[in-house]
């Protein structure tokens, strides 16, 4: 039996978590936009992933992004409740050398346009091109027919592409 760098006994799914941690925490990053939150609903997600049995005739990597996407849905609902209790506090800006501030524009810019895609877009987005699942692999976990996965994708690139142009 496999162990762990602690000596105890390790499972496949336990193994195969490991291996798609990296892959989970950029989908996780590009649903939230925030790296403390893609931390927590990783932590989120798999802690779900372990607690629960998983579905039969399920692939693990499908099946762990859906429920990474349906703990995001569920907390953007519990946020929307918090936001309208509470007042927004706006970070004091950081001073940084040029370079550091023109590559910080410049991802606050795609950054922007990715956050102006309809949500539909953005998710497929997030798993094809920057959690590098593949079309079908995204089209099963979003349970949407590949065509659908293919037009979101090609709608997303072309409007972000066309945002990034006009504010350049």
């Amino acid at each position: 039996m496999a162990r762990d760098r602690t000596g105890l006994p390790t499972s496949a799914l336990h193994r195969e978590l490991v291996q798609l941690a990296p892959q989970l925490r950029r989908y996780a990053y590009a649903l939230t936009r925030n790296p403390a939150d893609a931390d927590d609903l990783l932590q989120a997600t798999l802690e779900r992933v372990l607690s629960k049995s998983m579905p039969e005739d399920v692939e693990l990597a499908k099946w762990t992004y859906r429920v990474c996407r349906n703990i995001w849905i569920d907390e953007i609902r519990s946020r929307k409740i918090r936001r309208e209790a509470a007042p927004q506090i706006v970070p004091a800006p950081q001073v940084s050398t040029e370079e550091e501030v023109a590559s910080r524009f410049a991802l606050q810019r795609a950054q922007a346009g990715i956050d102006k895609l309809p949500d539909d877009q953005r998710e497929v987005l997030a798993m094809v091109a920057i959690a590098g699942m593949a079309y079908r692999d995204a089209a099963e976990a979003l349970a949407i027919p590949i065509g659908t996965v293919m037009s979101r994708l090609a709608r997303a690139r072309a409007s972000l592409a066309a945002y990034m142009e006009a504010v350049t």
